[in-house]
């Protein structure tokens, strides 16, 4: 049988629509037929084919897209924990459960770790094959336009709640649908007092939506000085950095209270410097790497907040297409400034 998907099809900007033969599971996969799947950053990096992408992506055709929900239709012999009608999200690192990390609890920062979409084949299509050991049963309860974002949500959610919140004053750098996310995450968890810093009047608007108390604009205001003023001189108790650059991460650590803990979670595109005595070392600050989410117990947490209705994650959504316009959703997450949020794929 043929399907259709968006693939790379070569190495140079774009992507295209095109009809492909459905997979066919392995005997520890499952098939999912898609009922929605959302664009996350990573895609528009591969779309705009940029250095990073370049170096990274070798297999063309190669579907794109890794953030999705579905329906399996097919398991192979070896796929005992799922059956056919379950309606799964998915995990996107690939462990190999055999390394020391794995074997210890700790299968996001497997030593062999393969990506969804960029080692293999991704969602942006109507079937998806993936390993059983990725894939995550949900309530049906929960709409294909939230499930299909559960994997990023789920980063807010680890990034976040590695921190005690309750009656805590958090700041977060970096206006993304990530950081939005973390906004109503904080808010849910006791957080007394929340900031929000980005670029993009739109998002922060979301910003304040999602229980921001102030979304500040870095072009616009000193934010350092405005955050240490609201804080009495004291400085925030907890920083997620959210967005991966120079800027910010010097900001989140002036901001940071002595004995305070900051999320490490932006990807930087170069090396930074970090005034790591005074920042860090002179401040006894607590760091947290963090990296995708725990496998499974963010899950656990994430689909309980959606399935009992204790996050209310819609403003974030901005944009909802057929998989077939799937160039309109691109140029509106490619746009400068932002005017989206999350944009949902439907096939």
């Amino acid at each position: 049988m043929r399907m259709r998907a968006v693939c790379k099809v070569e190495p140079k900007p774009g992507a295209e629509l095109i009809e492909i033969d459905m997979p066919e599971p392995e005997p520890d996969e499952v098939l999912v037929k898609i009922k929605a799947a959302s664009i996350c950053g990573t895609d528009v990096h591969i779309y705009e084919w940029n250095k990073w992408a370049s170096e990274r992506v070798k297999r063309f055709p190669q579907i794109m897209g890794h953030e999705f929900c579905g329906e399996i239709v097919k398991t192979g012999r070896e796929a005992k924990r799922l059956k056919v009608g379950d309606y799964v999200s998915a995990e996107t690192h690939i462990p190999c459960n055999n390394c020391i990390q794995c074997l210890s609890g700790q299968q996001h920062l497997c030593k062999n770790l393969k990506i969804l979409s960029l080692d293999t084949d991704g969602a942006f299509s109507e079937y998806i094959a993936i390993p059983e050991v990725i894939a995550w049963k949900n309530d049906k309860s929960i709409p294909p336009e939230f499930a299909s974002i559960e994997e990023p949500l789920g980063n807010a959610v680890y990034a976040t709640t590695v921190h005690d919140l309750i009656g805590r004053t958090v700041a977060i750098f970096g206006d993304g649908p990530i950081g939005l996310f973390s906004v109503g995450i904080a808010r849910l968890s006791g957080a007394a007092l929340i900031f929000c810093v980005g670029l993009n009047p739109v998002r922060l608007k979301i910003a304040e939506k999602m229980g921001a108390d102030f979304a500040l604009n870095n072009n616009e205001i000193d934010t350092v000085s405005f955050i240490m003023e609201k804080t009495e001189g004291n400085g925030v108790d907890v920083v997620l950095e959210m967005a991966g650059v120079q800027e910010t991460i010097d900001q989140g650590l002036k901001v940071l209270r002595k004995g305070g803990a900051f999320s490490a979670f932006g990807i930087t595109p170069d090396s930074v410097n970090v005034d790591i005595n005074n920042g860090i070392i002179f401040k006894g600050a607590t760091i947290y790497g963090i990296n995708g989410r725990e496998m499974f117990n963010t899950w656990v947490k994430t689909t309980n907040l959606l399935k009992y209705k204790r996050l209310d994650i819609s403003p974030v959504i901005t944009h909802k297409f057929k998989l077939e316009d799937f160039k309109k959703g691109f140029e509106l997450m490619m746009a400068i400034p932002k005017v989206s949020g999350k944009i949902v794929l439907f096939p």
